[in-house]
């Protein structure tokens, strides 16, 4: 098997090249927000619609500034979300209130700290900032009717949700997400409410990949599967007419009952590859069906399951458009020397943490292995150590993987 090992960034390349076919559904804004938009948006009117005051004031015409004016008789109030007024007499003013229209025939709002009312009258004290259009938000200035706002693609969080209700979308399309079947595989696993005998131990792995779902909005749901090559055929052959995509946990090892490479092999999935020069997770197995429906078989242990998890499974639905958080690729620097035998890359555990000048530290946990559960609760993320070399200096930047904020 060593010599059939690929290195990570074909592994990146190969699953890059599967596109998922993802129904476009409508939904109601209230429903959208997590989603990711699969239709393009423009503005439906200027905005800001006119020209908006920006402070509450006095609306006057610049010119009377100009000529030495500074006391100004009070026509009345522009209130917001009254219709336009217009200021009669271009030597007064009229009181305007944040957000209302700007009156016909007033081009400057002066803020009341730079007045004074004296009778029906406003008198200005403060000369020095007042500038034609001064806080005045002008029409079309953020955007014009017609313009490109949000592409397909974008992941919908709140503040996209704000801008939909400001352009009338009250139902919106987006990418519908795939319905996603985790499988754990093997007789020494049981339910978690059971109590394992000495030779068992309870499902665990299938949970933290649902609960890694979960955390980014898409659901699935978990099967567990029996060591029994027919039985095992049939229930996947089952799952494939029903699910879009496929995530399993153990089977894919060298072990006598890691059924799962031949069964795929017979219900005609294509494998793209199997194994990764990569530790944890070598026997990383990675195919499609016959109908394009991906399939992430990962290791049996938890470290490698939730790596590979992690590494290359989140990555990929965030680019299908499955998830809305996008997985920004970050680097940080190894606090400690480390040493690990190449030519296979590692993933080390490590406390990331910025420190006071908000530089990016990775510090090594130390774990029992792909086996130790524990050691996740320690560590928030793996660091990607190549495999052309074996020693690792302190202060080196290298790509980091998180896994909890």
């Amino acid at each position: 098997m060593q010599n059939q090992l690929i290195e990570l960034l074909e592994v990146d390349q190969i699953i890059s090249q599967v596109a998922l076919k993802t129904e476009v559904i409508t939904v109601s804004l209230s429903e959208a927000i997590g989603k990711v938009l699969a239709e393009t948006i423009h503005a439906d009117r200027d905005f800001p619609p006119f020209n908006r005051v920006a402070m509450d004031g006095i609306a006057i015409n610049y010119n009377a500034i100009e000529k030495g004016k500074h006391q100004f008789k009070i026509e009345g109030i522009q209130a917001a979300g009254s219709p336009q007024m217009t200021l009669q007499d271009t030597e007064n003013c009229l009181e305007v209130m944040t957000g209302a229209m700007l009156p016909e025939n007033a081009d400057v709002v002066i803020p009341y700290e730079w007045t004074r009312k004296e009778g029906d009258a406003m008198i200005v004290e403060d000369f020095n900032n007042i500038q034609s259009f001064g806080n005045i938000h002008k029409q079309g200035n953020d955007q014009e009717k017609g313009d490109l706002l949000l592409e397909s693609g974008t992941p919908i969080t709140s503040a996209e949700i704000g801008l939909l209700a400001t352009v009338g979308k009250y139902e919106v399309k987006v990418y519908a997400k795939p319905k996603v079947a985790i499988i754990a595989t093997g007789d020494e696993l049981v339910n978690i409410e059971d109590t394992p005998a000495p030779h068992q131990i309870r499902m665990s792995n299938c949970f933290t990949i649902q609960s890694r779902l979960q955390e980014e909005g898409l659901d699935s749901k978990i099967f567990h599967l029996k060591d029994d090559y027919e039985r095992l055929k049939q229930a996947i052959q089952s799952l494939f007419e029903e699910y879009d995509i496929f995530v399993f946990s153990g089977g894919v090892s060298k072990g006598k009952f890691d059924y799962l490479p031949k069964v795929f092999e017979e219900l005609g999935v294509s494998k793209k590859f199997h194994g990764v020069k990569q530790r944890p997770g070598k026997p990383f197995w990675f195919g499609v069906t016959a109908k394009n429906q991906p399939i992430f078989a990962l290791p049996g242990n938890p470290v490698s399951t939730y790596l590979c998890t992690n590494r290359y499974l989140m990555p990929w639905l965030y680019k299908q458009e499955c998830i809305s958080a996008p997985l920004v690729q970050k680097y940080a620097t190894l606090s400690d020397e480390f040493t690990f035998k190449k030519p296979l890359s590692f993933f080390l555990q490590v406390k990331a943490y910025y420190d006071e000048e908000g530089k990016l530290w990775a510090q090594p946990v130390k774990g029992g292995g792909s086996g130790d559960m524990t050691s996740l609760l320690q560590a928030n993320a793996f660091l990607e150590l190549p495999g052309e070399k074996s020693d690792f200096s302190k202060d080196e930047k290298l790509p980091i993987w998180f896994y909890k904020k």
